[in-house]
C-alpha cells in the first residue's frame, strides 16, 4: 500500500513517500525507525494501514501535553468518516466504550471492578490460576510454552472471572479476540463477520442471565443497563466484548514480552525470586521497558494547533507511540539499560492525567502475582532457545510472542 506525497511538519514539500507505520510488531527490541525519529523528527507524517496520513509522536513531553490538551480528543474517532490508523470502527461505542459508559450511569460498576480491589480477582484466586496453568506445561514436558501456559492463561483467566463468563469460553472466545487485533491480513468483512459473533457471544451470555443473580461485570452491567437502558442491548454487548478484547489481549501481550524480557536477564529472576518484596518496582520497569504496542493510541485534532515544529489542522489523526515515549532519554535516564530498581519511574504505558487507562490497577496487581508464582513455582526456569529464534505474530496491535519456549 502506497502513501501520496505530503507537506512535512515543517510544511515545505515532500518528494519522497511516507513511512508506513508501524514499522514493526515485533517486541524483542523498541523499532530503531522510533528512536531515530524521536531524535530527529518528535512529530513526524507517517502513512498508516488504512491508506491515510496521521502525525507520529514520539516524544515525552509532546506526548504528556497531547494527553492533557482538549485540542486532541478521542471520541470523534468513533464518527463515520473518522481517520483511522488500521480497520474501520465499527461503531463509536467500539473506540469510545467510557464515555459511553458514563452517558448511561454505568462507567463506577466497571470502574470499581477494575479499581485497586477487584473484588472478582483475589490475589490468592489469581496465584492459584497461574499455578494451574504452569503446572499443566509441566505435565506437557520440556520444552513449555510459557506464552501459551502463563501470559495467554493468566489473561483470560482473569478477563472471564471478571466479566463472569466460564474459562470454556475462552476456545471460542481467545481466537476472535486474536483476530479482531490483527493489521493488515483480515478484509473489513471478515474483520466485521469476526466481531458480530464475539458480540453475539456477548449478547448470549447477558440474556441468559437471572436478574439480581449477576455471575460478574458483565451480568451487572446487564442489570443496572436494564433499569434505565441507556444503551442499548447492541451498544452494550459491543462494549462488553470490547472489555474482553482490550483487556485480554492487552494483559497477555504484557505478560509475554515481559516474561520474555526477564528470561534474558537471569540475574533479574534470581533477585525475584530471592526478594519477592521488588516485584512491584520490576513489574513497573517491565511495564517502560517492553515493547506491547504494534500500533499506537489515536487522537484526533479538534481545532488548528501547534504540536512541537508541526502545524496540525481540525480532523488531523495523531498518533501517540508510548513504547518509543517511555525509551525517551529526556524523561530516562540510560533508558535503554532495563533497571528493575528504577526510580522515580514516570512511564506512560497506562496513558497520562485525565487519558489514564482503566485497566491499569488490574495489570500492575496481578503482573505482581503472577511473577511471584512464576519464579516461586519454576526456580530453574531458562529459555529453551535463544532470543534471537523467539517467534512473534505478525502484525498484532498488540504485540505478542507466538510461543516462548522454555524449560526447568
Amino acid at each position: 500500500m502506497t502513501t501520496p506525497h505530503t507537506p512535512t511538519a515543517a510544511g515545505g514539500p515532500s518528494e519522497e513517500p511516507l513511512p508506513r507505520y508501524p514499522f514493526s510488531t515485533k517486541g524483542d527490541r523498541l523499532a530503531p525507525e522510533l528512536a531515530e525519529l524521536r531524535g530527529r523528527c518528535p512529530v513526524a507524517r507517517v502513512g498508516t494501514n488504512s491508506g491515510g496520513e496521521a502525525w507520529l509522536v514520539t516524544g515525552y513531553d509532546l506526548t504528556r501535553h497531547v494527553l492533557r490538551d482538549r485540542a486532541f480528543a478521542r471520541s470523534v474517532l468513533g464518527e463515520a468518516d473518522s481517520p483511522s490508523q488500521d480497520a474501520p470502527i465499527l461503531a463509536p461505542e467500539l473506540l469510545d466504550a467510557m464515555n459511553h459508559l458514563k452517558k448511561a450511569g454505568l462507567r463506577d460498576e466497571v470502574l470499581k471492578a477494575l479499581g485497586r480491589d477487584q473484588p472478582e480477582l483475589p490475589d490468592a484466586w489469581v496465584a492459584e490460576a497461574t499455578r494451574e496453568g504452569l503446572d499443566a506445561m509441566v505435565r506437557e514436558g520440556a520444552p513449555g510454552d510459557l506464552q501459551k501456559h502463563f501470559a495467554e492463561h493468566v489473561a483470560a483467566r482473569c478477563m472471564l472471572r471478571l466479566l463472569g463468563l466460564p474459562f470454556e469460553d475462552r476456545a471460542y472466545l481467545a481466537p476472535r479476540a486474536d483476530a479482531d487485533l490483527t493489521m493488515v491480513t483480515y478484509s473489513d468483512e471478515e474483520l466485521a463477520r469476526n466481531w458480530e459473533e464475539i458480540r453475539r457471544h456477548m449478547d448470549a451470555h447477558m440474556a441468559a442471565r437471572r436478574p439480581g443473580e449477576p455471575r460478574g461485570l458483565a451480568d451487572r452491567l446487564a442489570d443496572l443497563n436494564a433499569r434505565d437502558q441507556g444503551l442499548t442491548d447492541r451498544q452494550l454487548s459491543n462494549i462488553v466484548a470490547v472489555l474482553f478484547v482490550s483487556g485480554y489481549e492487552d494483559f497477555a501481550s504484557f505478560l509475554g514480552v515481559a516474561a520474555f524480557n526477564l528470561l534474558q536477564r537471569p540475574e533479574a529472576l534470581k533477585t525475584l525470586r530471592e526478594r519477592p518484596e521488588t516485584t512491584p518496582q520490576c513489574v513497573e520497569e517491565l511495564l517502560r521497558y517492553s515493547v506491547v504496542l504494534g500500533n499506537a493510541i489515536p487522537r484526533y485534532v479538534t481545532r488548528d494547533t501547534e504540536l512541537g515544529p508541526a502545524s496540525l489542522k481540525q480532523g488531523d489523526l495523531v498518533l501517540l507511540s508510548l513504547d518509543a515515549v517511555n525509551f525517551d532519554p529526556a524523561a530516562f535516564t540510560t533508558p535503554e539499560t532495563f533497571d528493575p530498581s528504577r526510580s522515580p519511574n514516570p512511564h506512560l504505558r497506562f496513558g497520562y492525567g485525565r487519558h489514564h487507562c482503566p485497566g491499569a490497577h488490574l495489570v500492575r496487581r496481578h503482573s505482581d502475582t503472577a511473577f511471584r508464582v512464576l519464579v516461586d513455582h519454576l526456580p530453574d526456569l531458562r529459555p529453551a532457545v535463544p532470543a534471537t529464534e523467539v517467534p512473534w505474530h505478525p502484525h498484532r496491535m498488540a504485540i505478542m510472542p507466538a510461543e516462548i519456549l522454555v524449560t526447568w
